[in-house]
């Protein structure tokens, strides 16, 4: 058998409209016909920008954390240092590192891609990519971000890498990206290790919006 490996695949749109458009996302209609019978069906897709975020690691093997207030589930999870594609032509690794320094006030010398995720694909485009981030350096708080509304209560934790695994395992964690990130970063470690991983330059189609249908 030859290694599983997501297919492209594209059936016809043969109808699209715009049903909402947000701050950070959009909703919209499409009208798809089936290849295999003919049938034509709708399908309400959740357009997202895309974002990145980070495993950042330490020379103890703890990983850098953060915590804020999440309305849509009412926690304040612990999550990893991440953000949205939000600037336009901005390489993914840089718009990570971007996120770690303004979250974490941290910044990293070695840059790999650790795993990269759709979200939700039955419902929404969002793409996201999940980097490892060594050689880390923790900067004076002199300069710290300044953040506002959930970031303005933003919580910074160093916490060892065993222990997030333990706590995802657990239920203690239920951050889908800090799951898949420290589960990841786990087998990376105990398996090819950390310098097996992928360049900050791996192809990622899925992380390519150019040329994309937008909500508008």
């Amino acid at each position: 058998m030859s290694a599983p490996r997501d297919e492209p695949l594209s059936w016809p749109v043969v109808a699209s409209t715009t049903e909402f458009e947000g701050r950070v996302i959009g909703v919209r209609s499409d009208t798809v016909r089936s290849p295999v019978d003919g049938s034509e069906f709708v399908r309400d897709v959740v357009v997202h920008p895309g974002a990145v975020a980070v495993v950042a690691v330490d020379d103890r093997d703890q990983v850098l954390v953060v915590r804020q207030y999440r309305h849509p589930v009412g926690l304040r999870p612990v999550e990893l240092p991440a953000g949205l594609r939000d600037v336009d032509g901005e390489p993914p690794h840089e718009a990570a590192a971007r996120e770690l320094y303004e979250e974490g006030h941290v910044r990293a010398a070695d840059w790999r891609v650790l795993v990269d995720l759709l979200v939700s694909p039955g419902m929404t485009n969002e793409a996201l990519r999940v980097f490892l981030a060594r050689g880390v350096e923790t900067l004076p708080d002199d300069a710290r971000f300044a953040g506002e509304h959930e970031e303005a209560d933003l919580g910074v934790a160093w916490v060892p890498l065993d222990d997030l695994v333990a706590a995802a395992l657990a239920g203690d964690v239920q951050n889908a990206t800090l799951v898949a990130g420290v589960l990841a970063a786990k087998a990376a470690r105990d398996g090819a290790g950390y310098d097996a991983l992928r360049p900050v330059s791996a192809p990622w189609p899925s992380g390519d919006r150019s040329g994309e249908r937008s909500a508008g």
